[in-house]
């Protein structure tokens, strides 16, 4: 019996430092010089899987030279949050945004002039201080949009698959490719709202699971012959009124669509979470007491993203739950579409109960979802 309670220490602390192996961290002395950078970009090439030719990466080097200063300066600086160099540090802001953040969603309830249906939360009270639907099985894996701007599908697809969920206890991956083949009133990956895709699905009879209908990362012909039953259906949708309050009704009760303005340099490089960052293990006492092992934070729970962003929604997302830190920030847990590589493992805890009545990155404004009954 002793032995294992030694043998518990390492072995610990090996899991705790295990999930570091997919960060790519690197020194300040690797700035120092072209020749240090330039071996620092394979290196960060090597790590990402990333093959350029020559002549590409001697164009990118000069984009992945300011991304490394922007990523360095700014994790020097006081913020509640960390940058890393994900598989985006050789392209330029204006680049990503153009691949990643084109969805076009800005202007939807102006074009309708209202929002859509009524609000069925609207007398929800004593609301939970804390929820995270993957904790109650809600919510699918991370997925990858690719270089398509079809994140307004994997948007409506997660907040179906979450009501689906939380209505029948059955956790399905469903099919983004169909509503880009398929629903012609949005742009497949040149942009789309999610409250037009609940409407299709609605008025489709359904939308096919990912297994019949998989995904692609580009628009093509609308291929009725893999849409095969079973599908999971939905009864309609509704819009959520453009304040916190309201959006913390909703999402106390399932995953919600949301669009933000996503074009910030610190949201393309966005990534700490409580562990996501550590180098060491300094900030952790591990207290051995009578065979127990108890691990207690020293130092801040860090992650909460509040950095620059507008109000031009330009992606879109799904509110996953909320919560507040050991330090009493206010946050949104978002999940994207751009990969497990990119932030908390594919998701970011953005502020919540910022000043500004149209939330941070608005995340407010263009808030929906699917009803199931």
């Amino acid at each position: 019996m002793a032995i294992s309670k030694f043998i518990l220490v390492p072995f610990l602390l090996i899991v705790l430092v295990s999930g570091l192996g997919e960060s790519f961290e690197f020194d300040e002395k690797e700035l120092a010089t072209e020749e240090s950078l330039w071996r620092l970009y394979e290196r960060w090439g090597n790590h990402h899987t990333i093959s350029r030719g020559l002549k590409e990466k001697h164009k990118r080097f000069n984009v992945f030279k300011e991304n490394v200063n922007h990523v360095f300066t700014v994790n020097q600086m006081n913020k509640p949050y960390k940058l890393k160099l994900n598989k985006f540090a050789d392209m330029s802001n204006s680049e990503f945004v153009s691949f990643y953040a084109r969805s076009n969603i800005s202007h939807y309830r102006k074009l309708h002039g209202k929002r859509s249906g009524g609000f069925m939360y609207e007398q929800a009270t004593d609301l939970p201080s804390y929820i995270d639907w993957r904790e109650r099985g809600a919510v699918n894996d991370i997925k990858e949009q690719g270089k398509c701007g079809s994140c307004w599908a994997f948007s409506t697809v997660a907040a179906v698959e979450g009501i689906n969920q939380i209505k029948t206890n059955q956790l399905l991956s469903l099919s983004e490719q169909e509503l880009l083949d398929c629903n012609f009133r949005n742009k497949g990956c040149n942009g789309g709202f999610m409250e037009i895709a609940f409407d299709f699905i609605k008025r489709n009879g359904g939308i096919a699971t990912e297994n019949n209908y998989p995904y692609h990362g580009a628009r093509g012909l609308c291929r009725s012959s893999r849409i095969s039953s079973p599908t999971v259906t939905i009864d309609g949708y509704e819009s959520v009124p453009e304040n916190e309050n309201a959006l913390m009704q909703a999402v106390a009760n399932q995953p919600v669509s949301v669009a933000i303005d996503a074009v910030g340099r610190d949201f393309q490089f966005y990534s700490q979470a409580s562990l996501g960052f550590i180098r060491e293990i300094d900030w952790l006492t591990i207290i051995i007491s009578s065979g127990n092992v108890n691990l207690k934070s020293v130092g801040k729970v860090q992650g909460v993203f509040d950095g620059y962003c507008g109000t031009e929604l330009n992606h879109g997302v799904v509110a996953i739950g909320y919560g507040t830190t050991e330090e009493g920030t206010d946050y949104w847990m978002v999940r994207n579409s751009w990969g497990v590589g990119w932030g908390e493992e594919g998701y970011v805890r953005m502020k919540r109960g910022v000043e500004k009545a149209e939330g941070l990155c608005g995340i407010v404004m263009e808030a929906s979802y699917p009803i199931k009954y």
